[in-house]
């Protein structure tokens, strides 16, 4: 609870210093393009098409809506229970692989905020689908837009918290369809945040990359830990 306190003080002062202030959105807009031109390098900036694929189902849409604003919340709290109580050995890495993954998250939202595919002009053919469709929340009402940062976009906290859901898990469930879902919720969520436009595929790739070196960050961590434990037995 104390590390969850503390990362949220951090985000809050992130979206105070680097939210939507002048200075931040113009930063976004200059980012996105950065981003869009990376992508298009790559010939991966295909976010729209694949969007728009979707958007005629309405229901199907308002489902990812809900799911993008819900689900990862829900997972993680879940996953890090379900290690604390039933996985003990495994739960001090994967929390500190947690730890590390979000406040590099943080310091990614904070040097290089980011314009989302949904606000980006009419040109760009995406659709705010939580503006034009609805579910859970939007980001116009009160409470949410006073705890949320729009430009909080690059690296995909969605994509590290859910891929990090999965690995946590990967090793103590048995079933071979069990793991199949658990490798499918990174998946379904990067799926989530496109067709939602509320992320590009190079956030989803920086999401992995934030994983990536908390868990190294983790294992080092937890391995130190070990250690001056067993110097002062």
């Amino acid at each position: 609870m104390l590390i969850i306190a503390a990362f949220y003080a951090l985000y809050s002062v992130t979206r105070d210093l680097h939210g939507d202030n002048s200075e931040s959105v113009a930063q976004a807009t200059t980012n996105a393009g950065r981003i869009i031109h990376l992508e298009r390098w790559f010939h991966v900036f295909d976010e729209a098409r694949i969007q728009h694929w979707f958007l005629h189902d309405v229901d199907f849409v308002k489902f990812w809506n809900d799911y993008y604003a819900s689900v990862h919340f829900v997972a993680v709290v879940a996953v890090l229970l379900l290690l604390f109580f039933r996985f003990p050995a495994r739960y001090r890495l994967w929390r500190n692989t947690l730890a590390v993954t979000t406040a590099l998250a943080l310091v990614g939202f904070a040097w290089f905020p980011l314009l989302p595919p949904r606000l980006l002009p009419s040109s760009y053919h995406f659709v705010d689908t939580l503006k034009a469709i609805g579910g859970l929340w939007d980001f116009s009402s009160g409470p949410v837009n006073d705890v949320s940062n729009q430009y909080a976009a690059m690296p995909s906290l969605h994509t590290a918290w859910s891929a990090w859901s999965s690995f946590a898990l990967f090793d103590v469930v048995r079933p071979w369809w069990g793991r199949v879902l658990l490798l499918l919720y990174p998946c379904a969520t990067v799926f989530c945040i496109v067709v939602t436009a509320n992320h590009y595929f190079a956030d989803a790739a920086g999401g992995l990359v934030i994983l990536g070196l908390g868990y190294l960050a983790g294992r080092w961590m937890t391995a130190w830990r070990d250690r001056q434990v067993a110097l002062a037995v």
